[in-house]
């Protein structure tokens, strides 16, 4: 009898991953760092995972292979290893109901009498099942690498909007992730960017210029280049700039929440000083905002910190944050809304995510649908009802 090695090396690789996504260990830090690697995907697509063991297990089944008493045991453990897989199912699909409370908590729970536009009442369940990972929507149009400053490839920015042109479109600006250092403009959050383009949004997702190329405010001033280049240029695409939402992944949540907190701030404006960097609101996906690992803020934060700009004019924000995140705490998440909150006269809607990870929004999985949905609702209720101000959010 022979040892299935390949069905025993998947079924170890699918239970080592496992453990990353369930347990997700957050110190030591190389612990949370490989809680990032090794679990981010597994915890968003955790159903193909249990496609895949069970299938690798009915062909190893099927051509004779679990007759030794090894192949025996790694059936065990692969079937052992589903129940694991079935919690972070299972925690993707309680984001719906988190994400549901965190509106009525920072909107009120009549929001939806103010949203004149009715919001999307179903899941593209076959896609998040079976093809998390497919992008593309035939109503959808992608217009890519437009320069918008002179850093080369750091200054270009793509395009997303409904194929026939939309009028008078509101904007989403994003901002892609990666500590400043790598990252790009196609790579996280293009759930978001689709949903909102085949709504009838304009969205703009933009590369900046990295370390050592530069370093803050550099990072700063490409992000106010892009909301300038909006201002003047996005209405020949179809868009209207008086309606622009400003988002980010990560660095790219420091980024967003820095121009949502510094409208019109000259420092982050050289050469263009006079150009309206005013937006709407802000969307803030598992962000560092400037926090230590336990949590706690800097007692003075440093200029690349959006703690050191909050202020009362601050428009609204929408904040979502996973509780498993190995890269950038929950703790500092909960800082910056609770301060954010303190200070400002505008509504902050923050979703904790059960189990979420850094990264999480890579896939068309079911948190991450569930917090774009939350993002559209937002959207809806600010443009609908820029003016209101419920307690609940402060």
């Amino acid at each position: 009898m022979t040892m299935p090695l390949g069905y025993v090396a998947s079924t170890a690789l699918l239970a080592w991953c496992t453990f990353f996504a369930v347990v997700a260990p957050r110190r030591p830090r190389p612990l949370a760092s490989m809680s990032f690697w090794f679990g981010l995907t597994l915890n968003e697509v955790p159903f193909l995972g249990i496609l895949a063991l069970l299938a690798s297990t009915a062909l190893a089944e099927a051509q004779g292979d679990l007759e030794s008493p090894g192949a025996k045991a790694t059936a065990a453990v692969a079937l052992a290893t589903i129940p694991g897989m079935a919690v972070s199912a299972w925690r993707g699909l309680r984001t719906d109901q988190v994400v549901g409370r965190a509106l009525e908590q920072g909107l009120g729970t009549a929001w939806r009498d103010h949203v004149h536009k009715p919001l999307r009442r179903h899941r593209p369940w076959a896609r998040i099942l079976l093809l998390p990972g497919l992008m593309r929507q035939r109503n959808v149009e992608r217009i890519p690498n437009i320069r918008y400053g002179d850093a080369g490839r750091r200054n270009l920015l793509d395009i997303y909007r409904r194929r026939g042109a939309p009028q008078n479109a509101p904007v989403l600006v994003y901002f892609h992730g990666g500590g400043f250092t790598r990252g790009a403009k196609n790579r996280e959050a293009r759930p978001l960017l689709y949903r909102l383009a085949g709504q009838g949004w304009v969205c703009i997702s933009a590369n900046y210029r990295l370390r050592p190329q530069t370093s803050f405010p550099g990072h700063q001033i490409d992000a106010k280049k892009v909301i300038a280049w909006v201002r003047e240029h996005a209405p020949a695409y179809g868009a209207d700039p008086s309606r622009l939402f400003v988002a980010g992944s990560s660095a790219g949540s420091n980024l967003a929440a820095l121009c949502a907190l510094t409208p019109n701030d000259p420092v982050f404006q050289p050469g263009f000083e006079s150009a309206d960097t005013s937006v709407t609101g802000a969307i803030c996906l598992y962000g560092y905002y400037g926090h230590f690992f336990g949590g706690e803020p800097d007692e003075t934060p440093s200029p690349n910190q959006p703690y050191a700009y909050l202020n009362p004019g601050a428009p609204p924000f929408l904040i979502a944050h996973g509780t498993k995140d190995a890269l950038a705490t929950v703790e500092g998440a909960r800082n910056f809304v609770a301060q954010l909150r303190r200070v400002s006269d505008s509504t902050v809607v923050y979703a904790e995510l059960p189990g979420g990870q850094h990264a999480f929004d890579l896939f068309h999985s079911a948190r991450f649908e569930a917090v774009v949905d939350g993002v559209e609702a937002f959207a809806a209720w600010v443009l609908a009802a820029p003016q209101r101000t419920p307690d609940s959010a402060r």
